[in-house]
């Protein structure tokens, strides 16, 4: 099995190609082609490199399928005794990546 550890937007995913690969909003329309660059570590059956910090030529090229919301995630923010509360909510943007190979 052929796969990948990719940074993207700070944080680090595992790739396999034909997967989907849910990643920070990038700027990028749906159906587009992304690569993207920052390979920390490929596997392909027993050869294994690890990147000092990204591995030499390697790159995952992906197609943006859509672009999506998490569920709400809602704040509280409350001080007894005083009357204060603070009610507010967040939804994280993501864009979903269709991984189709990894080189």
């Amino acid at each position: 099995m052929k796969y990948a550890v990719v940074e993207a937007g700070g944080k680090q995913y595992r790739a396999e190609e034909g997967r989907t690969l849910m990643v920070d909003l990038l700027p990028a329309k749906a159906g587009e082609k992304v690569t993207l660059e920052k390979v920390l570590l490929l596997v392909d059956e027993d050869d294994v490199k690890v990147g000092a910090p990204y591995v030499d030529g390697a790159k995952i090229q992906a197609k943006v399928v859509d672009q999506v919301k998490a569920k709400k995630v809602f704040v509280f923010k409350y001080k007894p005794k005083s009357q204060y509360r603070r009610r507010f909510g967040h939804r994280q943007q993501y864009t979903r990546l269709l991984v189709e190979e990894i080189a």
